[in-house]
């Protein structure tokens, strides 16, 4: 709570994105790979410092960016990392030299936002470092849950455009797991190992629960053991007990857990996909071995979970009225600028598509939004999808969900956003905890209860932060059908800004790669 703290620190980091066969759970495969590995290497900062990372992308086919989720990127919009939106991509051979500032903490990720390259494998963990809102012993850090695909990603997006569903071969703990063998004819090594954590008996040990998945969502919990959440997102909350955390894609949650089992115990983690995810149920729940001081780390927990089966298939997150934001928030503007839109599901001609109001989303590369507006171009393609709310001081979101076969978790860039309800129907105008209602940057919409009952969230923002926002389904095969929509932000005073002359250089260098060769996009682009 209060003003962001100048620490005059910069943070440097040097990334290289190339394509190297993988198998965090034994199963070869063709994958994306940060600096060598995946997942990517830790970024860390403190609240306040600034973040440098030189991104050079080490593939000689295709474009790539790298997306800081969650970061707000005031005064930097053009680094937000979103190919035809922010910045043209990043082509081969070529370097983006990325600054930003750390201007919110806790936990977070970073991946590729060109088409659906981190579904294989171009992502990593960022921690920020702020203040304590909660006590705790030991930061356990990063616990990255993920669905995990044995085919490379382009495949996947194919076969998504072409109306069918993936489904995921296995559940991954910070990047690891076992995979039956005999389930795949793919080169395999059985035993591939799963993630270790170690507990101290009587201490308070932070996890950062992250989930990176391209689907699905995840319900975490830890055999025996309560969690305390304390943040939600890069938000701090009001804390509160529980024994599973459910986590959609792009969403984090920060937990404490007090290790209150003997010295010898040893039991598991456990990333459950069963209930609410697309998976083909091989191995459809992760588990990482949780190792008390003095557990035998060669031994396999034998421990079974407690989470009610029910737990495991409700779709969505924690109800609302549970979850307030730690730090006193400001008043919500009552004359908001009101807008709904409804999410559908459809067939454009040519390929199996989400529609947002009836527009479908499929960018340019070579045309960021960003830039356009830059020069005084609002006129844009329908099928950008962009939304001039201008210089309102507010707007108010009503997003409706008709698919019944899954939730959305719904995205948006540059800020975080108020979640005033959710419910099935037509909202009533009841907000909930109108004085602080909670505020993350990632909100899970809920399936839709029958074709004519949608599912519906209400997400409010001040339009503190001009730029060109992203919001978005974090489902990979979602957003790759254009499920996404641009906010337009202030553009009087985006037309006033400064964009840092590397953008530019990435253009013009993208535009002379991308006139030689073929662009194979094949989907919205991102």
């Amino acid at each position: 709570c209060g003003p962001i703290p100048d620490t005059g620190a910069t943070r440097t980091y040097n990334f290289h994105v190339s394509k190297e066969t993988v198998a965090p759970d034994g199963v070869v495969k063709n994958g994306l790979v940060v600096n060598g590995q995946f997942p990517g290497p830790l970024i860390e900062a403190n609240w306040g410092d600034w973040i440098e990372v030189i991104v050079t992308n080490d593939m000689s086919d295709e474009g790539t960016s790298l997306h800081w989720h969650g970061l707000l990127q005031k005064d930097t919009p053009w680094f937000d990392g979103v190919p035809s939106v922010s910045q043209c991509p990043i082509a081969p051979g070529d370097t983006l030299v990325y600054k930003f500032r750390a201007d919110v903490f806790g936990s977070s990720w970073y991946h590729s936002h060109y088409s659906a390259q981190y579904a294989g494998g171009a992502l990593g963990p960022i921690v920020i470092h702020g203040p304590k809102t909660q006590d705790y012993d030991v930061d356990l850090g990063p616990v990255m849950v993920s669905d995990w695909y044995h085919d490379d990603y382009f495949t996947l997006v194919n076969r998504t455009m072409n109306g069918i569903i993936s489904f995921s071969n296995n559940i991954l703990i910070n990047g690891k797991m076992n995979y039956p063998c005999q389930n795949t004819t793919f080169a395999c090594t059985p035993n591939a190992g799963v993630s270790k954590f170690s507990f101290t008996s009587g201490k308070k040990h932070l996890l950062r629960i992250i989930n990176t998945s391209a689907e699905a969502m995840i319900k975490f919990s830890i055999d025996g053991h309560t969690m305390k959440v304390v943040a939600n997102d890069f938000v701090p909350i009001q804390p509160y007990d529980t024994n599973v955390v459910t986590v959609g894609v792009g969403q984090r949650s920060d937990v404490i857990v007090e290790a209150t089992g003997a010295s010898t115990d040893l039991v598991w983690m456990r990333a459950d996909a069963t209930g609410c995810a697309f998976t083909d149920g091989v191995s459809p729940q992760g588990v990482a071995g949780v190792y008390y001081e003095s557990a035998n780390e060669d031994d396999v927990p034998s421990s079974t979970s407690s989470v009610a089966a029910s737990a495991l298939t409700d779709c969505g997150n924690d109800p609302l009225s549970q979850t307030q934001p730690f730090c006193p928030q400001t008043a919500l503007d009552s004359n908001p600028t009101v807008q709904n839109i409804d999410i559908t599901f459809g067939n454009n001609g040519t390929n199996f598509v989400w529609f947002m109001n009836n527009q479908s989303f499929h960018g340019d590369y070579n045309a960021p939004v960003l830039q356009q507006a830059n020069e005084g171009n609002l006129t844009f393609p329908a099928e950008w999808n962009v939304f001039n709310f201008a210089s309102a001081g507010s707007v108010r979101l009503i997003l409706k969900s008709f698919f019944t076969a899954g939730a959305h978790p719904m995205h948006l860039h540059g800020h975080n956003f108020h979640v005033l309800d959710e419910g099935f129907g037509d909202w009533d105008g009841v907000i909930t905890n109108p004085s602080n209602p909670q505020t993350r940057d990632v909100q899970l919409l809920r399936p839709a209860q029958d074709a004519n009952t949608p599912s519906y969230i209400v997400m409010q923002w001040t339009q503190d932060n001009p730029g060109v926002w992203p919001m978005h389904c974090h489902i990979a095969w979602h957003v790759s059908g254009g499920l996404y929509i641009n906010v337009l932000e202030r553009p009087d005073d985006i037309q006033k800004m400064t964009i840092d002359h590397s953008v530019a250089d990435t253009c013009q260098k993208w535009d002379a790669w991308s006139a030689a060769n073929v662009v194979d996009q094949i989907d919205s682009g991102l």
